[in-house]
């Protein structure tokens, strides 16, 4: 690129909020809530999609989408809903909570990158509770990432993804390390003031994908999703024993020090 065009791209990048990193220029990174580049190797994600129609579900800024796109795809759709006002928000959450991740404007990054990539991607302002196979047709490949924490139903929005789906699945979402001691499926509840619901155990996160319909393949991969430059590292030299304390503690700790416990599942339809 031009000098000059650089020089706005980094303007650009610098007033957006960003969840995904993403390389837009050669040292021009998105500071990215997450670095999700890391992950591409730990887990299923398939090498070759050419000529496959794929789904990018709760897009954001567009990884996986592109990367969809970069494997060859034949067809990307990449699905969101932009305006966080329309989250799953537990009844007890504040207004001014709201407000706040509103601001951000999530997901806003994905035109800029789309432009940048000179992207082919179609993005549609969609739920996953409102997919229909009549409307936006099915996929030979679906991705879900790091949506099911943020949902009420998650089970019923994979019963969605299911009616969409003509072929794999690959879903990576968070799990509880505290939980994944249990011997059986669990999960913990939030729901209190903030779009965070259920976080499953991995055998949970397995039994959900089980029975939305679709049958898993191999085994769950286990990873920590890296943190991204936006995020900044606690100070882990006050207050860390007293962490230690509780369950929830510990999480907040290792999810500090390592990154978000996630769990990748790969399945077909049945």
């Amino acid at each position: 690129m031009p000098v000059a065009d650089l020089d706005e791209l980094r303007k650009q990048v610098a007033e957006t909020w960003w969840y995904h990193t993403l390389e837009l220029a050669p040292g021009l990174e998105t500071p990215g809530w997450f670095d999700t580049r890391p992950v591409l190797d730990r887990i299923p994600f398939p090498a070759d999609l050419s000529g496959r129609r794929c789904l990018d579900i709760g897009t954001f800024d567009g990884f996986w989408a592109f990367t969809m796109e970069r494997r060859g795809a034949g067809e990307v759709m990449a699905i969101d809903v932009p305006d966080p006002r329309v989250w799953d928000w537990p009844a007890n959450s504040p207004p001014e909570a709201i407000e706040q991740i509103s601001s951000r404007r999530p997901g806003s990054g994905f035109a800029l990158a789309a432009a940048v990539f000179d992207s082919k991607v179609e993005r549609r302002e969609l739920s996953v509770y409102d997919l229909d196979p009549a409307q936006v047709g099915t996929f030979d490949f679906v991705y879900v990432g790091s949506l099911l924490l943020h949902l009420r139903d998650p089970v019923g929005a994979l019963m969605k993804v299911r009616k969409v789906c003509s072929g794999s699945l690959l879903l990576v979402d968070a799990v509880s390390l505290s939980l994944g001691l249990a011997a059986r499926p669990a999960a913990t509840l939030d729901g209190m003031g903030r779009p965070w619901w259920w976080k499953p155990n991995v055998e949970a996160l397995v039994r959900m994908v089980e029975a939305a319909g679709f049958s898993p393949t191999g085994k769950p991969v286990r990873l920590f999703m890296p943190p991204g430059k936006a995020q900044e590292k606690p100070d882990l030299s006050v207050g860390a024993l007293r962490l230690l304390r509780n369950r929830a503690g510990r999480d907040a700790l290792v999810s500090a020090w390592k990154g978000d416990p996630h769990a990748a599942v790969a399945a077909t339809v049945r």
